[in-house]
């Protein structure tokens, strides 16, 4: 099959060079089309006010790769156009860091999945948590490709996109994947007021990830328990029927 894989971490970050290389390794034709930079949290940012530079990249033999400089959502965009021939699948990972709850409103892993999802091509974020290695990389994604390959027999709604986390636990302990909702915990983060040389006050976005305690059963929580999880992401929803009764 025909992969374009893109993330948000950059396009020389570890995790897609680990992702390419196994779906390469595994008979895939691949097509890498990347941030230049670091893009983490950026959301589902469109650039629409400057140009998108773009430049072939040379990370493996076993693929082409390319660095957009822009969002997530301008490589898948851009990548569609990078390639004379139609895409099966898009993967967009693996982020370095759990991509769970809500985390999936500023994700930029996710939000390039979401427009392949939107450009009616079927796609997956693949995220694992802080920490790590090489070995734990390649399990995952490996089992992205399992996964992936269920998916395509099982086609999903318009606007869909799978949602795939992982631990950063040797293979061996990795608990069975589950499909699990969506958590509502929110992040528990502060800023760290400072005051530079010039006197002038700025702030920084304290380290770590804190999050609120998550519901039973939901994605944060069976990530925290040493699970991989499966969501369903879907697209535009409402909840209108609330407030039928004022119209």
């Amino acid at each position: 099959m025909r992969l374009l894989i893109t993330n948000d971490d950059g396009v020389d970050a570890p995790g897609i060079l680990t992702l390419a290389k196994t779906a390469a390794a595994a008979g895939h034709e691949v097509l890498v089309s990347a941030p230049a930079t670091q893009q983490s949290a950026a959301g589902h940012r469109l650039t629409i006010t400057q140009s998108l530079m773009v430049r072939e990249r040379h990370l493996d033999e076993g693929f082409t790769a390319y660095s957009v400089e822009g969002s997530p959502v301008d490589c898948v965009r851009i990548g569609r156009r990078l390639s004379d021939k139609p895409f099966d699948f898009c993967l967009s990972g693996i982020n370095d860091g759990e991509n769970v709850g809500t985390a999936l409103f500023y994700s930029g892993t996710a939000a390039a999945a979401r427009e392949a999802a939107m450009l009616n091509l079927p796609s997956m974020a693949i995220s694992i948590a802080f920490g790590a290695d090489e070995d734990m990389r390649v399990h995952l994604a490996e089992q992205a490709l399992v996964i992936m390959d269920y998916i395509l027999r099982r086609p999903m709604p318009r606007l869909t996109f799978c949602n795939l986390n992982g631990p950063a636990l040797p293979p061996e302990q990795v608990k069975p994947a589950k499909i699990a909702p969506i958590s509502e915990a929110y992040y528990l983060d502060a800023y760290e007021e400072r005051v530079n040389p010039r006197g002038i006050k700025y702030f920084w976005l304290e380290g770590g990830v804190k999050f609120e305690e998550p519901e039973p059963g939901s994605d944060l929580d069976l990530l925290i328990k040493g699970h991989m999880t499966v969501s369903f992401v879907g697209g535009f929803r409402n909840h209108n029927a609330l407030y039928r009764p004022m119209l």
